[in-house]
Parts: structure tokens; sequence; C-alpha cells
């Protein structure tokens, strides 16, 4: 189920993360890069400018509190649900975008379009993270490769066929996460430059499905 949920969360990660830069110039998962953008803009006195890139960040550690909150709430009440309402609301928030920025395209704000996708996607991260037990994350692309790296030199050390086989279920996950969050950045682009804010909508649909999947029973989180 790891797999699944990686690959899903991961190709919307890179959908909006695209569809977000081409609409508005801004990475909304990308939060190592928004940092390092801080620090030089912080660097040239270019206050204004860096404010707006840490806004971007503090949104997405507000969706990953959040999102984690809500999870913590709902499993103290026993509500087996909790997953499904955390993608679900992640899903509305990137439906809402979608319809606004299509209805009403001259009143958009792209920073504060960006600013919201960064909230979807710190709740997406936290509730992959919550969901799998800290196995899957879906936006840390350069931890996802670290992980690879670190796998492969623990891979060529092992001795055990049990410890070969963890280390290789670790790996096919995490290449997977990332080769769906490319094929996601890809098909993020090719969707906006067909249908402009309404790509927002049909990446919310991925997400209406896994909440489907996990509210259904068909699958157990931990």
């Amino acid at each position: 189920m790891d797999l699944l949920l990686a690959t899903i969360l991961a190709f919307v990660a890179g959908g909006i993360n695209s569809v977000g830069f081409l609409a508005y110039g801004y990475f909304s998962a990308n939060m190592t890069g928004n940092v390092s953008l801080v620090s030089e803009l912080l660097s040239d006195w270019k206050l204004r400018a860096a404010a707006a890139f840490f806004t971007i960040v503090l949104m997405f550690i507000t969706g990953a509190f959040l999102a984690s909150l809500f999870i913590q709430m709902g499993k103290r009440h026993r509500l087996k649900t909790v997953y499904a309402l955390t993608l679900g609301f992640e899903g509305a928030i990137l439906m809402l975008v979608g319809i606004y920025v299509s209805v009403l395209p001259d009143t958009v704000n792209g920073f504060t379009i960006v600013s919201l996708l960064a909230l979807s996607m710190g709740i997406q991260n936290a509730a992959s993270t919550r969901i799998s037990g800290a196995r899957v994350r879906t936006t840390h692309v350069s931890g996802l490769a670290t992980d690879i790296g670190v796998g492969l030199a623990l891979l060529w050390g092992a001795k055990e066929d049990v410890q070969r086989d963890e280390i290789a279920t670790r790996l096919r996950l995490h290449a997977a996460t990332i080769l769906a969050f490319a094929v996601g950045g890809v098909v993020g682009a090719l969707m906006y430059t067909s249908f402009q804010g309404l790509a927002f909508c049909l990446l919310a649909t991925l997400l209406f499905a896994l909440c489907a999947i996990y509210s259904s029973g068909i699958v157990a989180a931990d």
C-alpha cells in the first residue's frame, strides 16, 4: 500500500509544483529551494521578496501542523476515516483553487494562490508521513535521493537475503516516488497548457480517489 500512496501523492505534488510555477512563478512543494531563495534575497536586502518566500515556507509548515493535529485528534476519538478526511481536505483546497482561478482569473493574486498550494502540500506530506509510519514522504525529492544513495550502500554491504530484500523494497519505494514526482511535473505542465486553472481540479480528483480507498476500508492505515 505504501507504493500506491507514494506514487499517487508524489504525482500530485509534482503536478501542483509544476502548475504553480508555470502559472505564478513560485514553487509550492520545493521548500529547500524557497529557503535558499530567502537567504539569497536577504543577503541582497530584498526584504519584501524574502518575506514572500518565507511566507510560503510558513504556509507549508502550517499545513503539516494542521494535518498532524487533526490526525492526532481523530485517532484519539477513534475516527476511522481520519486519514481519508485529511486527504479530502487537501483535495478540497485544490478543487476550490482550481475553480476560483478558472471562474475569476482577473482577481487572482499569484502569491496567495501559491501560499494555498504550499498549505496543501504541507497537509499532504504530513498525512502521507502519518499514514505510512514515516516511510513515505512525497515532496522531499532531495531527501529521497539521499535515501537511495544510502540504501544502495547498505545493499552493497548486506550479507543476509532478508536484509537485502528489505533494503531493495525501500529502494523501489523511493525510486518510484521520485519517478512519480517527475512524471507528475510533466503531466501537470501539459494539463496547465490545455486546461489552465482547471489542472488543479484534475489533480484534486486523484486525491479524492485515494480518499475513497481509505474511507472504504479497502486498506488499513497505521
